[in-house]
């Protein structure tokens, strides 16, 4: 009898599909990736300086509560929330904003032109006084400002 061997056959693995695959992933992950650039950068809160010159505070807003005391146009009551020296007038309000506003050459001032200024009148607060200090404000040449409800 005669037997005839198989030969063995040769174990081969195809690659074609494999190299598909492996393409594909690479595809969908280049896609599907986002490269941002925050990512890459720390950002740092350094104040803003104007010509070298002028150190600027931060977006911190400067509020001014504003208070009647009687019905009389010079009867009103100036208070500014933080670390500031007392306002007595409109005057005086006028005088420290514009002596602490930054701008120009020397002029060494805390706030920029555009820095938020608030103005909260009290709930008995006269309506008058309320627009006379929002003109204060106008008048030194101030943008960002806001006037807020009463409280």
């Amino acid at each position: 009898m005669i037997i005839r061997r198989r030969k063995a056959g040769t174990i081969g693995l195809n690659l074609t599909s494999m190299i598909d695959v492996v393409f594909l992933l690479l595809v969908y992950f280049m896609v599907a990736t986002e490269f941002k650039t925050a990512e890459e950068s720390f950002p740092m809160d350094v104040p803003i300086r104007n010509h070298g010159q002028t150190l600027a505070l931060d977006n911190e807003p400067l509020v001014i509560l504003v208070e009647s005391s009687g019905v009389g146009e010079k009867e009103i009551r100036l208070r500014l929330e933080g670390p500031w020296d007392p306002i007595s007038s409109l005057n005086a309000l006028s005088t420290f904003l514009r002596s602490n506003k930054a701008g120009g050459f020397g002029n060494s001032g805390l706030f920029t032109e555009n820095h938020p200024i608030r103005i909260k009148p009290t709930s008995d607060t006269r309506w008058e006084h309320a627009i006379a200090t929002y003109n204060i404000v106008v008048g030194a040449n101030y943008t960002n400002i806001s006037l807020d409800e009463p409280l």
